[in-house]
């Protein structure tokens, strides 16, 4: 394990090298982009860019979008509104074959990294390959452990079931599974989610080389802001539609990890910080009994 973190540290230095520059072409775009279900607004008017080669993080609390945007830049979700644009095409305009077709170039990272218990691990990563019909026999298993290696895992796993694995390393098999079709696009939802602060680190250094051998563009969606300043180049954070003040965009911060303790937004210092502030008063003025909250100690709670 020492030598692998020596490895993903030497591997980090090169980091600067391959970022993006600021005029790179967008590969993902997000233009007035809506999504709702009946009269529930979870996205609303999203408007983003997202260069060649940039790793963005998304952070925001619980129930403001996150997952829902991730799913609609890969088509899993269309849009009521606007438009979802991947290297220029309109996605939700294609047909169903070159829908599947534009999904090769997407890595899926699951936060619970959803490996399927009745295969094995070797039968895990290889399932994109033979899904597609990419590979075959000897080609397959080379592929496997080229994926497994560049994760950290000796090709011995490849037999082992993921019950009978860590958590770290099933969430490392599903970065292997994620990179066995060479994406252009990588997403994340929570990939240290439930890890313990070393192995947490090992993931973020996981992802960082990955954009640096592969090159690819990074979309993560994340509550630990260790990871959040450790990879990202950009940091945006939604904001559920449901608290916004009319005309008020969703996206309350998008900028440089480095300056996100400093914007003058409170409810993006409070979200970074950990912090109930606002929020507590919130939730004390939506219930009649303030969850079991004193009034003197809510009414005081002011930061």
């Amino acid at each position: 394990m020492d030598d692998d973190l020596d490895q993903l540290a030497r591997d980090r230095a090169s980091i600067e090298s391959v970022a993006p520059s600021a005029k790179s072409k967008p590969l993902v775009e997000l233009r007035d982009m809506t999504l709702q279900f009946g009269r529930q607004v979870i996205l609303s008017h999203i408007n983003l860019s997202i260069p060649s080669g940039q790793t963005v993080v998304i952070i925001g609390e619980s129930g403001c979008g996150k997952t829902m945007l991730l799913k609609t830049v890969v088509g899993l979700m269309r849009p009521t509104g606007g438009q979802v644009l991947y290297d220029g095409q309109d996605i939700h305009r294609l047909g169903d074959q070159e829908m599947t077709a534009l999904r090769r170039k997407f890595g899926f990272v699951f936060q619970n990294a959803a490996l399927f218990d009745s295969m094995t691990i070797g039968q895990n990563v290889a399932f994109p390959l033979i899904q597609h019909n990419l590979a075959n026999g000897r080609s397959i298993q080379r592929i496997v452990s080229e994926r497994l290696a560049e994760v950290g895992l000796p090709e011995s796993v490849a037999h082992k079931r993921p019950s009978q694995l860590s958590g770290g390393m099933r969430k490392r098999v599903g970065l292997a599974r994620a990179l066995v079709l060479n994406p252009e696009l990588m997403l994340y939802d929570e990939p240290t989610t439930g890890l313990d602060p070393i192995m947490s680190d090992v993931i973020n250094e996981l992802m960082l080389r990955t954009r640096t051998n592969a090159g690819v563009t990074s979309l993560i969606i994340t509550h630990d802001m260790r990871t959040a300043r450790k990879v990202a180049d950009r940091v945006i954070m939604l904001y559920p539609f449901a608290r916004l003040k009319k005309g008020e965009s969703q996206v309350i911060y998008d900028g440089p990890p480095a300056g996100i303790e400093e914007t003058d937004d409170q409810r993006v210092r409070q979200f970074v910080r950990g912090e109930a502030g606002e929020r507590l008063m919130e939730l004390r003025r939506s219930t009649s009994d303030g969850f079991g909250i004193e009034p003197t100690l809510a009414d005081d709670y002011t930061e």
